[in-house]
C-alpha cells in the first residue's frame, strides 16, 4: 500500500517556524490533543477578512482557478496551465521534492513567475515605512507574512530554475475608501458538493469597483532576499532560512521529534490536553515538552506554570533558570511594589497569585475596604452593558474605510436599589448589508437616558467602540439628522482621551469592572486570567449566595428575574461538586460545527471573547441561510449576549454579598 507523501506545505512550514516540535505533534489527532481551529475558513471569518482573497481575484479577470484539493491533480493542472504560455493561476500548486506550496495568485509572463500572496492584514499605501525598522530589520508583526512569501519563492525557484521569480504581498489598503454601497454583499458564502464552505462572487463588480481598489500590492523581492541572508538566531536547527526549510522538510518527512527549548511562547501552544482528555488517553504535547506529569490526578506535578503568571514580562528569565512552576518562585522573583493608585499594583497581584498557588489556597481574595469605597460612588440603578462587534475588510457603505467597526448587538441588565435584577434591553441588527452603528447608539441611548444610574462594562472595549462610532459620525458626509444628540450621548458616557469633546470624561462615564477585578478581587480558580468567562465560574464556585439564588428556576420565571430570552433557567448545576460553566450550558450556535470546535471560538483565552458572535454575524451577512436557520442563529446570539451581562450582574451580587 502506497503511503501518502509527507510534504512540507506552507502551513506546516509556518507551524515549524513557530516551534519545530509542533511538526511532530501535528496531524496525530488520535494521539495528541490539539485545540487549534481545524477549519481555516472559520478563522478567516472570525478575523473579518474572508472576502479579501476573492476580491483579489477580481483584479485579475483572466485568471484560472485550480479547484482540486488533491495534491497530485493540482500539480498536473498547474503544470498544464503554465506550459500553455502567459497565464494567471489562482491556487497554483508547485512542488520541489518534498516541498509543496499552493500560491494564491501566480502570474506567468514570458520567463517570469510572479508570486502574489494575498493577506487580510491592513497597511497604509501612503506610507512606505512600517514593514522595516530603523535599523533595517523586518518588524516582528510582518515576519510571518514575509516568511510565507519567501517559502513560496524558494519552492518555485527550485521547481522552475529557468524562470525569474518575483514576489508581492497584496494587502488591505487602510487609506482606501469603499467605492460603492453594497460591495461587500457581492461576496457570498456557499457550499460545494462536498459540503466545504467557500466564497463566491454573487454579482459582477462594476468597472469603478475594480479600478477603485481596496487592496494593493507591495513588492517584497528585496525583503525576501533579506530573509534569506539574515540569521534566524534559532537554538535548534539551521539558522539560515533556506537551510531551515530543508531541515524542517526532513524532520517532517521522517517524523522526527525535535526537542525545542521551552519559553514564554509555549503559552500559545495548541497541543495542551485538558485533564479530561488526559484521563481519556490523549497525550499532551505541552506537558511532554515541559517534562510535566500527564497524569491528571497527579496534583504535585500539575501545579500552575509560570506561563499563567498574569502580565509578567520576565517569564523567559525564570524559565532559563529552571523555575517552571509558580511553586519555584520567591518574593524576590516578583518584587511586589505598591503603586500610588488604590488597590493592588500589578506586582502585588502577581505575588498574590504565586502565594495562593504555593499554599494551594483556592479561596477568593477581596479588598473589602477598597472595593467598598469604589461602590460608594455608584448611583442606582446600576446598568450592565455588553457590546458585540465586528470588523469586515470590505465596508458596508461607500466612503467607509476597510475594517471599520460594526456594532451589531448589545445586552442590558439593570439592578435597582433594592437589588432587584431585570434584563431590560437588547439590540441585534443582522440584516445583510445594513450599517448598524447609528441605530445601535440610538437604542443604547433610549435604554440609558431615563436616569443617572452608573453604567458598567467589562474591559475598555465598549468605550473604544463608542469613540470610533463618534469618529464615524464626525467624518460622515451624509450624517443622520440626530448626529449632535448621538455625539452628546456618547460623550456623556465616555471616559478618557477617547471622549468627543474638550472634556475627556462624561458625567456618566462607564465603570470598567475589569479594572476593579484587577485591583480588588482575585479568584485562584481563574489561574491568572481576568476574562469574564474565567471570572464567572470561579465566582459562582466561591459564592454561597449565588449558588442558593441561581440553583432555583428563578431566571426568566414569571415571578422571578425578568429575561428576554430565557424561561425558568437554572444556572447553577454541578459536575463533581464544581459549578458547570454557564456558557457550557448554552447550545452550539452552529449546527454544522462540532461542539468541541465551537467552544474554541469563545474560550476564556480567546480567538476573542466574542469570536463565536463575530462568526455568526459574518455568516448571517454573507451566507444564503434558510430562514429557520437564521432565526435560530439570532436566538442564539441574543442568549449569549444576555449571559454576558448577567455574568456582570452575578459578579456584582457576589461582591455586594461579601461586603454586606
Amino acid at each position: 500500500m502506497q503511503t501518502k507523501p509527507r510534504y512540507l506545505t506552507k502551513s506546516k512550514f509556518r507551524l515549524g517556524m513557530q516551534c519545530p516540535t509542533k511538526l511532530f505533534f501535528h496531524g496525530k489527532d488520535s494521539i495528541y490533543s490539539c485545540s487549534s481551529l481545524d477549519d481555516s475558513f472559520l478563522e478567516a471569518l472570525a478575523e473579518g477578512g474572508f472576502q479579501v482573497g476573492e476580491l483579489a481575484k477580481q483584479y485579475f479577470p483572466e485568471g484560472v482557478t485550480v479547484e482540486t484539493l488533491d495534491h497530485e491533480r493540482a500539480l498536473l493542472e498547474t503544470n498544464q496551465l503554465l506550459m500553455s504560455g502567459d497565464v494567471t493561476i489562482f491556487e497554483a500548486a508547485v512542488r520541489s521534492e518534498t516541498l509543496f506550496a499552493r500560491v494564491d495568485i501566480l502570474v506567468r509572463t514570458d520567463d517570469e513567475l510572479h508570486v502574489i500572496e494575498v493577506k487580510s492584514k491592513s497597511h497604509d499605501s501612503r506610507n512606505e515605512d512600517g514593514i522595516v525598522g530603523r535599523r533595517g530589520q523586518i518588524l516582528a508583526q510582518w515576519k510571518p507574512y514575509l516568511w510565507d512569501v519567501a517559502f513560496q519563492k524558494e519552492v518555485l525557484a527550485r521547481a522552475f530554475p529557468d524562470f525569474t521569480i518575483r514576489t508581492s504581498l497584496m494587502v488591505v489598503d487602510k487609506a482606501a475608501t469603499c467605492p460603492s454601497d453594497g460591495l461587500n454583499q457581492k461576496f457570498q458564502i456557499t457550499r460545494d458538493s462536498s459540503g466545504r464552505m467557500r466564497v463566491v462572487l454573487g454579482k459582477p463588480l462594476t468597472e469603478r469597483e475594480r479600478n477603485h481598489r481596496l487592496l494593493f500590492q507591495i513588492s517584497v523581492d528585496e525583503l525576501c532576499e533579506l530573509i534569506y541572508q539574515e540569521s534566524l538566531g534559532e537554538s535548534v536547527g539551521p539558522n539560515t532560512f533556506q537551510e531551515r526549510i530543508d531541515w524542517l522538510a526532513y524532520q517532517y518527512r521522517n517524523d522526527i521529534r525535535t526537542e525545542t527549548p521551552i519559553g514564554s511562547r509555549c503559552s500559545n501552544c495548541e497541543f495542551v490536553a485538558t485533564a479530561d482528555e488526559r484521563t481519556n488517553g490523549l497525550l499532551s504535547g505541552f506537558h511532554e515538552c515541559w517534562r510535566l506529569s500527564q497524569d491528571a490526578s497527579d496534583q504535585a506535578n500539575n501545579s500552575p506554570t509560570v506561563l499563567s503568571l498574569w502580565n509578567f514580562r520576565g517569564k523567559d528569565r525564570l524559565i532559563e533558570t529552571g523555575q517552571l512552576s509558580l511553586s519555584d518562585l520567591s518574593e524576590d522573583d516578583i518584587n511586589p511594589t505598591p503603586s500610588t493608585a488604590p488597590g493592588l499594583s500589578t506586582t502585588e497581584r502577581q505575588w498574590l497569585q504565586v502565594k495562593k498557588a504555593q499554599a494551594r489556597d483556592t479561596s477568593i481574595w477581596i479588598d473589602h475596604d477598597g472595593l467598598r469605597r469604589e461602590m460608594e460612588h455608584w448611583t442606582f440603578p446600576l446598568h450592565m452593558i455588553d457590546f458585540e462587534t465586528s470588523r469586515v475588510a470590505i465596508p458596508f457603505h461607500r466612503g467607509h474605510r476597510p475594517y471599520a467597526l460594526l456594532a451589531f448587538q448589545f445586552s442590558h441588565h439593570i439592578i435597582s436599589q433594592d437589588r432587584n435584577v431585570k434584563h431590560v434591553g437588547e439590540f441585534l441588527s443582522v440584516e445583510p448589508g445594513k450599517f448598524p452603528n447609528y441605530e445601535f447608539v440610538r437604542a443604547l441611548k433610549s435604554d440609558l437616558e431615563n436616569d443617572d444610574g452608573s453604567i458598567f462594562c467589562y474591559s475598555h472595549h465598549e468605550t473604544t467602540c463608542l469613540a470610533e462610532i463618534a469618529r464615524q459620525l464626525n467624518r460622515d458626509n451624509r450624517p443622520p439628522d440626530d448626529k449632535v444628540e448621538l455625539l452628546d450621548f456618547i460623550q456623556s458616557i465616555s471616559r478618557g482621551p477617547e471622549g468627543t469633546s474638550e472634556n475627556p470624561n462624561g458625567h456618566r462615564s462607564m465603570v470598567d469592572l475589569l479594572e476593579l477585578v484587577k485591583r480588588y478581587y482575585y479568584a485562584p480558580e481563574t489561574n491568572g486570567s481576568n476574562s469574564l468567562k474565567a471570572v464567572l465560574p470561579a465566582t459562582l464556585n466561591a459564592s454561597p449566595f449565588l449558588k442558593a439564588k441561581y440553583s432555583q428556576p428563578v431566571y426568566g420565571a414569571s415571578n422571578g428575574i425578568p429575561s428576554k430570552n430565557f424561561r425558568d433557567m437554572v444556572w447553577i448545576q454541578f459536575s463533581d461538586s464544581k459549578v458547570i460553566d454557564p456558557y457550557q450550558q448554552l447550545p452550539n450556535l452552529f449546527d454544522d460545527i462540532p461542539n468541541e470546535e465551537f467552544h474554541r471560538l469563545n474560550p476564556s483565552g480567546k480567538l476573542d471573547d466574542g469570536g463565536a458572535a463575530m462568526i455568526a454575524y459574518a455568516r448571517m451577512q454573507f451566507e444564503d441561510m434558510d430562514p429557520r436557520e437564521r432565526t435560530a442563529l439570532q436566538s442564539g446570539l441574543l442568549r449569549y449576549c444576555e449571559l454576558d451581562t448577567l455574568a456582570m450582574v452575578m459578579l456584582y451580587e457576589a461582591w455586594a454579598d461579601w461586603l454586606a
